[in-house]
This record gives structure tokens, sequence and C-alpha cells, in this order.
């Protein structure tokens, strides 16, 4: 497969008249300055794309249910308790529904990879499936159909709060021993064998508040060479109950009790200090941040500039998934710098193109954390890739060096005509190639569970 572009932003610099030759999964070749083959697949400007490193894509299916206010009653803790009723209403085959929809959304958006962070396991109440991974294989499944990059993350969580509290509720679906979660991975790492060579499996602890410090150690010497996700330090209230229970902060702690690498992905740490700031960024490990879903939920606004200075990892994911938007996450991490800075040009170190320092640490930092071999157009890289249409009103009087920054504060993702998944071309001129049957699978599903709901 060749394709050819217009203008491709390269590992370290744009060049014009590109052509990349794909090999199974990855970029063979790139040559410059050349003409098109007949054959080619022709677009106009090509980009790295970037992974959605956090996703709980079943979430998909509750945008616009929660923003009704009850008096007194409105914080992430109170959202928490009508996800919980919500999910009781899940069948696999509606997990399976709602993934495929999602992951094909976040494709057109401009996704090429997910880091599924999945903690449904059990039927309601708790009772485990006759297959233990049924719900990881639908995921897996869903992954499948769109041809989405998929890092899946089968999720450790045994307890309803700090000090052992028992699960109750909603959450008696996502409960496991060590031994059961580690069946469920080891189950996923076989059915993930089924996906392209691309896709891996991980490992997370849901956070120091679902699980003890016992279970951490012992997943991780489970499984000691592997990507390791975690939430962290996302709410106020949060802190203080770890701190409460294990004598410091969510973060001061775990970086004193565990060697946290460049194989850790932490979501959100969105209250962090400033000596727990530099730490973490020294680690090399990638902060995974949901600026959509953290300021729909009111979590906070993370340090940037501090982070930043200290040369920290950062890349994005979509979380609650309420909005599916590549370039809406960026704007809204950087605007939120902003808002709270009351300056402008915040998520960048010394001078240059903010819109183009997002998107490329992120694509870098993203691929890091979901361990792919992508991130940028360079020989021997998965082809992780976009294309973009700059001939649209948002971006058409751009020069090259502005183009991302147009990209990420004026477009919308409309702008993305091609998407390729470790070279799986799966959005062609802005369609997913099985968005039909993707589609009516969702509305029915949707609709059946509308009535579940009443």
């Amino acid at each position: 497969m060749f394709i050819f572009s217009q203008r491709a932003r390269l590992e370290d610099t744009w060049a014009e008249k590109v052509r990349v030759k794909i090999s199974g999964d990855r970029i063979e070749e790139i040559k410059i300055g050349v003409k098109p083959e007949n054959s080619d697949i022709r677009v106009d400007t090509l980009l790295p794309a970037l992974a959605n490193l956090h996703s709980h894509s079943f979430q998909r299916a509750m945008a616009g249910m929660t923003e009704y206010r009850v008096a007194g009653r409105e914080n992430f803790w109170t959202w928490r308790e009508l996800m919980y009723r919500f999910l009781d209403f899940l069948t696999p085959e509606d997990i399976f529904s709602i993934a495929a929809q999602t992951f094909m959304e976040m494709q057109k958006s401009g996704y090429a990879s997910v880091g599924e962070f999945h903690y449904i396991h059990h039927q309601k109440g708790g009772n485990p499936y006759d297959n233990p991974a049924e719900l990881s294989e639908r995921i897996i499944e869903a992954a499948s159909l769109t041809g989405i990059g998929l890092t899946h993350l089968p999720v450790l969580y045994k307890y309803a709060g700090t000090n052992n509290q028992t699960l109750q509720g909603g959450q008696l679906r996502f409960g496991n021993s060590i031994d059961d979660i580690c069946k469920i991975v080891s189950m996923s790492q076989k059915a993930i064998d089924l996906l392209p060579s691309d896709a891996r499996v991980g490992v997370a602890p849901h956070s120091l508040r679902a699980t003890s410090p016992s279970d951490i150690k012992e997943l991780l010497n489970c499984y000691p060479n592997t990507q390791v996700h975690m939430h962290i330090a996302e709410q106020i209230k949060e802190i203080e109950e770890v701190t409460d229970a294990l004598g410091a902060r969510p973060v001061e702690w775990l970086l004193d009790h565990f060697a946290v690498d460049k194989n850790w992905c932490l979501i959100h740490a969105t209250h962090m200090n400033l000596a727990e700031t530099i730490r973490l960024a020294k680690t090399n490990a990638v902060v995974g941040l949901c600026p959509i879903t953290e300021s729909n939920l009111g979590d906070g606004i993370f340090e940037g500039p501090a982070f930043l200075k200290a040369n920290g990892r950062f890349g994005i994911g979509s979380d609650s998934c309420i909005n599916i938007s590549l370039t809406e996450e960026l704007r809204t991490l950087e605007y939120s710098q902003r808002l709270r800075d009351q300056q402008r040009n915040i998520m960048i170190q010394g001078d240059g193109s903010v819109g183009e320092a997002l998107y490329l640490s992120a694509a870098s930092n993203g691929a890091q954390a979901l361990d792919r071999a992508a991130g940028s157009i360079t020989n021997g890289n998965l082809a992780d890739l976009i294309g973009i249409d700059t001939y649209q009103s948002s971006l058409f009087a751009l020069s090259d060096k502005q183009l991302i920054d147009g990209l990420v504060f004026a477009a919308k993702d409309t702008v993305i005509t091609d998407v390729w998944s470790a070279g799986r071309h799966q959005v062609q001129k802005g369609v997913h190639v099985a968005e039909k049957t993707i589609k009516a699978s969702y509305v029915d599903t949707m609709l059946t569970l509308k009535e579940r709901l009443g």
C-alpha cells in the first residue's frame, strides 16, 4: 500500500509531496518530493495518529443522562452512583455493541488505538459468567470489528474504598481476587491472539481506593514486564481518604513504594503538589489526561506548566466518552491552563507552535502508554496515520507551520478524512468501513436499553 500526501509532518519536520510505503502494519519507506503513482491512496495532509490512552467504552451510552441538577448532590461521587445503577442493565451483547460504536467514533475522530480500562467483569449482583473473560472478549470482538489498535487493560477492583471496604451495588460487577483477575488477564491474552499483532494486554490496578498495597504488589509480580495503568489523585476526597489510610498523598505514596517507570500510565493525577509533580515527571511514566471528562466531572485542572518544566510526559484519553473528540481534548487541556493562569499559549516549553507541541507530545507519549511503536511518521513504526483536509474553511489559509494549531484550536473533527490503525485503512473519506453495520447495531441496542431504563 502506498499513500501520497501533498504534505506530511514527519518525525522532526514538515515535508511536501510525500509518498509513504506501508508493508503489513509498518511504515517501510518514506520518499519526499516525488510524484504519485496511479494506484496510490491520496490524502491532502498526513499526520501521525494519536492513541486514546484511557477509555471506559460502556459509558458512551450514558452520554447526556447525568446532566440534570439535584440540589446539594452534584459532584463526582453522585455521578458515580448514577453510573453504577446504569451498568446494572448492560448485557454482554450491549457491551459489544456500545464498544464497537465507541471505537468507531474514536477512529473517525482521529485516534488509531485505544487503551480500554475495562472493569466490568461479572453479571449483575457479582456472579461470574461461565466464561470469566466473557466481557473482556466482547471488548476484543469490538476491536476486531472496528480494526482499532487495542491495548486491553483488565482492571483489578477489589474494594469499595480505602481500608478494604466491602463492594456494594453496581460495584459487585467489578470485584475480583488476584487469582480471578489473573485468570481474566490470561484468557484475554489468548483471545487477543486472534487480533493483529499490534494488539496488547496490560494490567490495571484501579486505584489506591479500590485495591490494597499487597494486591498491587502481587499483581505486578504476576505480570512484571507489562503496561500498568492506574487512576490516581483525581479528586480531593480521594487525596484525603488515601492520606488517612496510607499516611501519604496518593502520588507520593505510590512513588515511595513502587518502581514507577516508562511502563506506567497514571490517569488524571489532577491534584499533585509541586514535589509530587516533579518526582512523577522524572519517572518517565505517562500521565493520562482526559480533559473533557475531567471538566464534565468537575475533577479540577492538571498542573501543566510545572510538569512540562520537569520534562513530564502526557497523553490524552476520552475516559467517560461523553464527547469523543481528539481536537476537543487537546484544546480543553490548553484552555483549562489559560483560564486558571489568565495567560495564553501555556502547554509548551520555550517558543513555538502550541498546537503542534500538544499534538506531537500526545502522539508519542500515548503510543508509549499503549506499548505501540507509533507516534511519529518514521520508517519501522506502526502505520498509525491520519489524513486531514486542509481545504476546509478552518485550515485553508494557514501555513504548514500553523496547520496543527488550526487543527487543535479551530477545526472540527470533520477535517479528518482517513485513518489507518497499524496499516488498516479503517476510515476512508470520512466514513468507517464498517460504519453501517456498527451504527445499526448500536441504535438497536440503545432503543432496547432505553426500554429497560424506563
